[in-house]
C-alpha cells in the first residue's frame, strides 16, 4: 500500500498569498506546481493571508490544518513561516507606532517556534525589501528598509535560539541589480519577476530539500528558441 505523501504547510502574508505575480500565482504556487510533478515530493499547502502579521499567524496555524482533508486526524510533516514585513509598519508617519515592536515580535515569534515545533518541523523564511520612495502604502502604512533589516535580523537570532533553519530574504535580494524592478507600484508587493526570483532561492535551499527528502534541482534557463 503506498504511503500518504508528506505535507508541507506555508503560512504567512501576501507574499504567500502570491499578491502581484499574475503570470505564476507567486512563489509558492510556482513551488507547488514544480513539487507536484516530481515523485515522492510533499504536498504543499499555500495558507497566506494578505495583511496577516504575526499575531494574526499565531493565532490561526493551530486550526488551519486541524480543518483539512488529510490533515484532520494527523500534523502535518513540516511549517514553512513567512511572517514579519506587516509587522514592520510604522503607521500614520514615517516615525509612528510601529504595529508590532521588534521585542514583542521577537518575544511572539519564540512562542510560534516553540509551539509548532512539538508538533512538526520548521522553517523560516526572511523578509523581502520595500521602495522607500513610493511610501506609505494604502496612505497610512510606511514601511523602510533599514526597520526591515532589523527586524529580520531579530528573527534570524530568534531562529538560531530555536535551531530553526532561517533563509535569508531581504539582503540578497537587494544585493541583485535590478531587484526594485521586482516590485509592484505600490512598493511593498513582489511582481512576477520577484516571485521568480523568491522561488529559485527556495528550490535550492539545501535546509528545504534536505527536509522533503529532494535532490538539488537544476536552475530553470529561459527558453530561447
Amino acid at each position: 500500500m503506498a504511503m500518504a505523501p508528506r505535507q508541507l504547510v506555508v503560512l504567512g502574508d501576501s507574499g504567500v498569498h502570491g499578491w502581484g505575480d499574475r503570470l505564476g500565482g507567486g512563489w509558492c504556487e510556482r513551488l507547488r506546481l514544480e513539487w507536484m510533478g516530481l515523485p515522492q515530493a510533499p504536498v504543499i499547502y499555500p495558507l497566506g493571508v494578505r495583511g496577516d502579521g504575526l499575531e494574526a499567524v499565531s493565532a490561526r496555524w493551530r486550526r488551519e490544518w486541524s480543518c483539512r482533508g488529510e490533515l484532520r486526524r494527523q500534523q502535518p510533516d513540516g511549517v514553512l513561516l513567512s511572517v514579519g514585513l506587516n509587522d514592520t509598519a510604522r503607521i500614520g508617519r514615517p516615525n509612528g507606532r510601529p504595529q508590532l515592536s521588534e521585542e514583542a515580535y521577537a518575544f511572539g515569534m519564540g512562542q510560534l517556534l516553540e509551539a509548532i515545533s512539538g508538533e512538526s518541523s520548521v522553517l523560516v523564511i526572511g523578509m523581502t525589501p520595500v521602495d522607500d520612495h513610493v511610501m506609505p502604502f494604502a496612505d497610512c502604512l510606511w514601511y523602510a528598509n533599514p526597520v526591515i533589516e532589523q527586524y529580520e535580523a531579530v528573527l534570524a537570532e530568534t531562529c538560531r535560539e530555536h535551531d530553526v533553519p532561517f533563509l535569508a530574504m531581504h539582503r540578497p535580494v537587494q544585493a541583485e541589480t535590478d531587484w526594485l524592478s521586482w516590485l509592484e507600484p505600490d512598493g511593498l508587493h513582489l511582481n512576477a519577476d520577484g516571485h521568480a526570483w523568491m522561488h529559485q532561492r527556495l528550490r535550492q535551499w539545501p535546509a528545504l530539500l534536505a527536509w522533503a527528502g529532494l535532490q538539488p534541482l537544476k536552475t530553470l534557463t529561459p527558453n530561447t528558441t
